[in-house]
């Protein structure tokens, strides 16, 4: 994968094919960004970089049909971005704070997006929930913590043999640090993605972690261990 060739056509796809979507997107974010602080990036230039292309790079790592957990949705990055590009994924968007979930709910209807579920709950408490635990193809996170601590967020909601996709800057250190928790966790890592959005917005890493045996029950620990005591 050219992930720079890559980035260009999603550019495209962004800027032409689904302009409409994402104008509306972008209008409702700046809208309701007043009343529930959503982003400090409200520029628009700022925005279709650092957001929207950023969130569109992991595209192409997601099978046809698949359905994904994303935890820590905030103003749905990347999940609402990659729904507007991919209507044939199915989303389930956990997210802890009540205003987030209300403005999700909000660009879901306004886009018209089908197969969008949000849950305010929070992703310790979702994924000792039988309901959704190992029942996702995939998990995706964006800019939520520390890969160690992320992996236990995540990986819990993740089938055998699916994906926990994280959206990371370009130190790789977080990546590598985390390989025990990964093995802790019943996964590995697969493959890892680096690139640079445009106009010198900043190098980016995918980091791809396949499940490959159940998460152990006790995972995640709860009350805020993940991130006190990551593992």
């Amino acid at each position: 994968m050219d992930m720079q060739e890559n980035l260009q056509q999603l550019k495209e796809k962004i800027e032409f094919e689904r302009k409409e979507e994402f104008a509306l997107f972008r209008a409702l974010l700046l809208e309701y960004n007043e009343k529930y602080n959503l982003t400090t990036i409200l520029e628009e230039e700022d925005m279709f970089y650092k957001h929207f292309l950023d969130s569109a790079a992991g595209e192409f790592l997601f099978e046809k049909n698949s359905n994904i957990a994303e935890i820590g949705s905030g103003a749905g990055f990347p999940s609402l971005v990659l729904k507007i590009l991919r209507p044939d994924l199915s989303f389930d968007l956990f997210e802890s704070v009540g205003k987030k979930c209300e403005f999700l709910n909000v660009v879901v209807e306004k886009l018209g997006l089908s197969k969008m579920h949000i849950y305010n709950v929070r992703a310790e408490d979702a994924a000792k929930d039988q309901t959704f635990r190992e029942k996702y193809d995939y998990a995706v996170a964006r800019a939520v913590a520390r890969m160690n601590t992320l992996s236990e967020y995540c990986l819990p909601f993740v089938k055998v043999g699916g994906k926990f996709v994280a959206y990371k800057s370009g130190d790789l250190t977080e990546i590598f640090e985390a390989e025990s928790a990964y093995k802790i966790l019943g996964a590995k890592k697969k493959e890892v993605y680096q690139y640079a959005l445009p106009k010198e917005y900043g190098e980016r890493t995918l980091a791809v972690i396949e499940k490959r045996k159940p998460t152990p029950p006790k995972y995640p620990r709860g009350q805020g261990k993940e991130r006190k005591n990551p593992l």
